[in-house]
């Protein structure tokens, strides 16, 4: 038997947003390549049936190059910010407002934004399918600092708002899906933080409406797994009963508002709380 004759291969990278409106499997244009130009005609001809926009690539080794195009381009330049925002930090710098003035430039840009570092089943995975490369290797050390960079400002935050350290402080998570309004915890930076706040003597409760149970998974440091304790509703009562509020992913039916208004401290990794007016809040 004969490829391309008898039978057909292809490769089509994933393309998916969770949580995104706007595009859907239906209408995200589909990468083909297959072994063969025979085969990428009858790939093409099958996906066509049910996607709006497939687009052919000369071969499969193509398509698989395409799609670690796509997520290293997306993981480097988080990386780029989340160093910046780290530097911004030490200069006294508004990371966010810094971003902002620089996305009004209409040519030659496109935003990124900070965060406790990168997650997801594809971005925080696929780049390092090359990791000899040096650069895509530097851009997840430089995430992989970032989970340590959000429990230093958690110290700060307890040392100088409350007078305490992290050990026995009560500290409230909110959000803890790798990104916002889905309910996926799969390679979430949230997760290693928590690891790491955990191992510090804090005392842990989250709230997330998409994850109903959160168990950390046994680790090198973590001899055993933990269950965190779950908050079912985010009353003012819970926020004024925690030392620290830690938003780590910025779900859109929170009040954030309310969240700064009621809170002792608040660490704000996601720019959720758009109010620079709150003296209680710290930002990445």
């Amino acid at each position: 038997m004969n490829v391309g004759q008898d039978f057909f291969v292809a490769f089509s990278p994933e393309r998916v947003d969770p949580g995104n409106q706007d595009y859907n499997t239906v209408t995200t244009p589909k990468v083909i390549g297959g072994l063969t130009p025979e085969c990428t005609k009858m790939a093409t001809l099958f996906y066509g049936q049910i996607i709006d926009h497939p687009v052919p690539v000369s071969t499969a080794k193509a398509a698989e190059m395409t799609k670690l195009l796509e997520n290293i381009f997306r993981i480097v330049n988080i990386s780029l910010i989340n160093e910046l925002a780290m530097l911004c930090n030490k200069m006294d710098i508004d990371i966010w407002e810094v971003i902002k003035a620089a996305s009004t430039k209409p040519y030659g840009f496109m935003p990124f934004y900070p965060g406790p570092g990168i997650g997801g089943h594809c971005i925080a995975v696929d780049p390092f399918y090359l990791s000899y490369n040096r650069f895509i290797d530097l851009a997840g050390e430089i995430n992989e600092m970032m989970p340590h960079h959000v429990v230093t400002l958690v110290t700060t935050a307890l040392n100088y708002a409350q007078a305490k350290s992290i050990n026995q402080s009560k500290i409230l998570i909110l959000g803890v899906s790798y990104k916002k309004d889905i309910k996926d915890t799969r390679e979430s930076a949230a997760i290693k933080v928590i690891e790491m706040l955990y191992r510090k003597g804090a005392k842990l409760s989250y709230f997330d409406p998409y994850i109903p149970e959160l168990v950390i998974p046994r680790s090198a440091e973590l001899p055993a797994p933990i269950k965190i304790p779950r908050i079912s509703k985010l009353t003012a009562l819970a926020l004024q009963n925690h030392d620290l509020i830690l938003i780590l992913t910025n779900h859109s039916d929170v009040d954030y508002d309310t969240v700064a208004q009621k809170a002792k401290v608040v660490v704000d990794t996601r720019n959720a709380i758009l109010n620079r007016a709150y003296k209680n809040v710290y930002r990445i």
